[in-house]
């Protein structure tokens, strides 16, 4: 059975206000909604990147962090990462595991008269699974040392506007470090 996915509308605080189709819901006038963003490490410090397929409405063929998605109508950020991370890239993560390092985070960006409007909390998360990508979502993914993308986006580059906002943020924040270091040095032990 094929159930249409809807994606929770919100105000500018971040309070609910209905639902939508995810399928018409991103157009040149997107309204606010609720989505995650999901960072995946190896206990080795690298990232999991993620090519977003060539069938996608938004950012076709862009390569982003490891999985972005929109929670269901009740359902948490964790819970939602942990069922897209699923099924776009076979990995099992479970919520009790994922980290919520920005909760507050909201972005809009364009590309080809397509919008994305969201208040988008910015998760982590460890792995060392292999990612399978389901090509009707990935259309490839690569594992790369966090210090070196870091560098990357200081660059011009071709990731998603959001991927390069938020691994900034990340970078910067006293909680992810702390995070970030004890589980690779863990495994430096």
């Amino acid at each position: 059975m094929n159930k249409t996915e809807k994606v929770v509308l919100v105000d500018n605080d971040g309070n609910k206000i209905g639902l939508a189709n995810k399928s018409e819901v991103h157009t040149s006038s997107t309204p606010l909604h609720r989505a995650f963003s999901i960072f995946i490490f190896n206990r080795q410090g690298q990232l999991l990147l993620q090519q977003r397929a060539l069938s996608k409405i938004t950012w076709p063929g862009v390569w982003s962090n490891s999985c972005c998605g929109h929670p269901g109508d009740n359902e948490s950020s964790e819970h939602a990462a942990s069922r897209r991370l699923f099924d776009e890239l076979n990995l099992r993560v479970s919520e009790r595991n994922i980290y919520n390092i920005l909760p507050d985070y909201r972005y809009r960006a364009e590309m080809h008269g397509i919008v994305e409007n969201e208040i988008c909390p910015v998760l982590i998360a460890f792995t060392e699974d292999n990612a399978r990508p389901n090509p009707d979502e990935v259309e490839a993914v690569r594992w790369v040392n966090w210090k070196d993308f870091l560098i990357e986006l200081d660059k011009n580059n071709d990731y998603s506007p959001w991927c390069n906002e938020e691994a900034k943020l990340l970078d910067s924040n006293k909680e992810f470090i702390e995070i970030y270091n004890k589980l690779v040095s863990d495994t430096a032990n």
